[in-house]
């Protein structure tokens, strides 16, 4: 458990926040930087093959201790930490939760309490990690990197656990959404493999969004105001006039479970020219088309009004459902559910409201599961981790190595 811990509390202190804007891969420096210094530990615990390929992506190797022949299985997480924060010096901080507000920042009055993230109540008494309140933390993904590390530690110290081949890899920039865009499969070798990439203890999900991007452009007619009348096209007020047309309870801040929506992720513009970004997600793959559909008699209705060309909408599918490739191997998930039962931890299957990198690799021949990290609040300065959390998930990926080979 100590070693777990003073492992992420070094990891979070490296900066690895991803660049959408960058067209590099990795796509800023401090990633591979972390990866060199992640594959010389995995090394110096006795991992094989282990190799940073010219993507920026980590691989490693734990051989068979059994004769049988089992399934090769594979735990991924991603090195980067999500640009909707800054993760620029992290200090991390250690508090047992007692029931009262946790001061994150004195000076700048920066509190982590129970009325505003309720979740917090189900950690009386627990030792808990958070940010000093400037910074996110990165337990989303460091959280999930220290867990697998430590896990392949104790199967190699401990090998009367007997266990097959496990494959461990480390993925850049997943949350800029290109963490599976160079995984190598072919080389990685497993049957199946699982993302350590979840929230809160117990979290299991095979299920996600479907997801596409809606990029819309409108070219204005700005003329003097004064002689505007029957002449003037404004862009921006065509742009509100779009986003009142989709339905008002299918945003975000309406919707949860299977519910979809669409978001509005940017609005920028003058008289003459206008740019809107929209994300559309649904689980359901005919919501999803239905969405789309909608989108575009927005915009073709749009063009009638105000004239062909007006309004341009550019949009392509950015990652699908992973529930497709994983129902014909449901044992994949029963095998977690089993470890998380049998080292004291309640399985609470659900969908993910956004992506991971386990939909693109499960398309992409690795059906891929995703398991909690124990970490709440991501991508915000509220985020926060319980230590006894993050040491189940260290059990749960031991015990799914030890009865994937019974």
């Amino acid at each position: 458990m100590e070693k777990l811990i003073e492992r992420f509390l070094h990891y979070v202190k490296i900066e690895t926040t991803s660049n959408e804007n960058s067209k590099d891969c990795p796509s800023t420096s401090g990633q591979i930087e972390f990866q060199n210094m992640l594959a010389d530990e995995l090394r110096s615990i006795g991992m094989h093959d282990v190799e940073i390929d010219l993507n920026g992506y980590l691989m490693a190797t734990l051989p068979a201790n059994t004769d049988k022949q089992v399934p090769a299985i594979g735990f991924i997480a991603h090195v980067d930490t999500s640009p909707d924060f800054t993760g620029r010096n992290v200090s991390p901080q250690i508090h047992v939760y007692k029931g009262k507000s946790i001061v994150l920042n004195a000076k700048k009055n920066i509190n982590l309490t129970a009325k505003e993230f309720p979740v917090l109540a189900n950690y009386l008494n627990h030792e808990i990690i958070t940010s000093d309140g400037q910074t996110l933390l990165g337990a989303d993904d460091k959280a999930g990197i220290a867990e697998i590390v430590t896990a392949m530690e104790f199967l190699i110290k401990n090998p009367g656990i007997k266990h097959g081949t496990i494959k461990v890899a480390f993925t850049p920039d997943e949350e800029i959404g290109r963490g599976a865009d160079h995984f190598d499969v072919q080389k990685f070798g497993v049957d199946f493999a699982y993302t350590l990439d979840g929230g809160g203890i117990g979290e299991l999900e095979f299920e996600n969004f479907n997801a596409a991007s809606a990029r819309i452009s409108i070219q204005g007619l700005n003329v003097h105001p004064g002689t505007a009348k029957n002449r003037m096209k404004n862009s921006m007020r065509i742009g509100m006039e779009l986003n009142s047309m989709i339905p008002n309870n299918e945003r975000p801040e309406y919707t949860d479970g299977y519910e979809g929506f669409y978001h509005l992720t940017e609005f920028n513009g003058s008289v003459d020219f206008t740019k809107l970004s929209y994300i559309i997600r649904d689980h359901d793959k005919q919501e999803f088309t239905r969405k789309k559909e909608l989108m575009i008699k927005i915009v073709d209705h749009l063009n009638i009004k105000y004239g062909a060309g007006t309004v341009k909408l550019t949009m392509f599918d950015q990652y699908y459902n992973m529930r497709e490739k994983l129902e014909p191997v449901m044992f994949i998930v029963e095998l977690a559910q089993k470890a998380m039962n049998a080292v004291g931890v309640t399985p609470r299957i659900k969908p993910i409201r956004g992506g991971t990198d386990g939909s693109k690799l499960s398309f992409m021949g690795i059906p891929c599961p995703n398991i909690f990290t124990g970490g709440i609040n991501f991508h915000s300065r509220y985020e926060f981790i319980p230590t006894q959390s993050m040491k189940k998930a260290v059990d749960v990926i031991v015990k799914i190595a030890e009865l994937n080979a019974l």
